[in-house]
Parts: structure tokens; C-alpha cells; sequence
């Protein structure tokens, strides 16, 4: 799967650094790199939300504080099926 985080302008000052740190730590502590690939993308139009992340093309709205939850619910959740 293909999990993009958004690096804007708008996004950068949400906390996209924090989320990409965590994202990525996360990635590695749970061995998933070969199904999960991270990468970095500019505005996807969404600036009123948190920092915009899409998985497959499907857009959330994250806080840096809920990269775990999120990451547990939505990443490992599609893994597992």
C-alpha cells in the first residue's frame, strides 16, 4: 500500500514532520516495509484539516499525536485484513 504524507506548507506547520518520523518508525518496529511505502507529497488541497495523509487515494486528516492510533487502525488494519 502506498501511504503519502503531506509535506506543505500548511501541513509542515500541522506537524508533517512528526507524523512522517513516527509513520516511519513505525513502519520498521512492525517489519511491514515490504507492503507499506511511505512517500512524501505537496498540497492535496485539503489545508483546512490536519496534516493530509492518503492511503491508496483515500484522504484523512491526522494530528501528530494520533500517528500510532491511526497507524494501529489503519495501516496494520488493512494489512491484516
Amino acid at each position: 500500500m502506498v501511504v503519502s504524507i503531506c509535506i506543505g506548507s500548511s501541513c509542515h506547520l500541522k506537524g508533517s514532520r512528526e507524523v512522517v518520523r513516527e509513520m516511519s518508525a513505525l513502519v520498521k518496529e512492525k517489519q511491514v516495509e515490504q507492503e507499506v511505502e511511505l512517500i512524501g507529497s505537496f498540497c492535496n488541497g485539503q489545508c483546512l484539516g490536519d496534516v493530509c495523509v492518503t492511503i491508496d487515494g483515500e484522504i484523512f486528516s491526522l494530528k501528530p499525536e494520533d500517528t500510532k492510533e491511526f497507524f494501529e487502525k489503519e495501516i496494520m488494519g488493512r494489512i491484516r485484513g
